[in-house]
């Protein structure tokens, strides 16, 4: 369910509607959680908020590229146990 925040002036519900409509349609790879539609005479600014899309870090150690060690033997551990790390 879409959260929708009118401001700046009144709209009917169908008008609403057709701005969610918009909104999926524009965006369909992606979910909306919440709408803020900003009125200001006959312009409107619609301000999207969508779920956050969990993601796993992968790093390039010891030549491969992986997500977690735990795939690793313990040489593989023991090489990137050793490592010089660079901050930033």
């Amino acid at each position: 369910m879409i959260k929708v925040n009118v401001n700046g002036g009144n709209l009917d519900q169908k008008e609403i509607d057709a701005y969610v409509e918009h909104g999926k349609k524009k965006y369909p790879d992606k979910n909306i959680t919440q709408m803020d539609i900003n009125v200001d005479g006959d312009y409107v600014d619609i301000k999207y908020t969508f779920e956050n899309i969990p993601f796993e870090r992968i790093r390039r150690i010891t030549g491969y590229l992986v997500g977690t060690l735990d795939r690793f033997n313990n040489a593989k551990r023991a090489e990137e146990r050793d490592r010089v790390k660079h901050g930033i």
